[in-house]
């Protein structure tokens, strides 16, 4: 079957964000790869940009990849609060839903404030620190918990 991974460009500051995320979906990461890891003789990377993430790969949950690298400064920045994608994390429990939650938007902004919603589950929506927007969503209907 087909397989989803979110894949986020960031800026210059991937490995924060994604140590970040890590502190709040715990495991480690599957793969770091660095510019500096692939040279490429065709395009040298400056040395300034050495250390930044070309690849990031962050295992959530039991099958999904959370993807990213840093922009090199040659292709520009790109602003954070035109992304208007969302990255949807189903969680098993209210109390792990608020834990993701709470984790993700500290620093950033609540955009829907996590509670029951009228469709029955409950869901919440925020923007992080990074400008990476997030939709936690926990329905006993899919989870098999009650």
């Amino acid at each position: 079957m087909a397989q989803i991974n979110p894949y986020i460009h960031f800026n210059g500051n991937a490995e924060e964000a994604f140590t970040f995320y890590k502190s709040i979906f715990g495991g480690d990461f599957a793969m770091v790869i660095r510019f500096k890891d692939l040279p490429n003789s065709e395009h040298p990377i400056p040395e300034s940009e050495a250390e930044k993430i070309m690849h990031i790969a962050f295992p959530i949950g039991e099958t999904d990849l959370l993807m990213a690298s840093d922009t090199p400064e040659f292709m520009g920045k790109h602003n954070e609060n035109e992304t208007r994608s969302k990255i949807s994390i189903s969680a098993d429990s209210k109390e792990e839903a608020d834990q993701l939650f709470n984790g993700l938007s500290a620093g950033g902004t609540i955009e829907v404030p996590i509670s029951d919603s009228p469709w029955g589950s409950y869901f919440g929506m925020l923007r992080d620190k990074y400008g990476i927007e997030w939709m936690v969503d926990y329905d006993s209907k899919y989870s098999g918990n009650s």
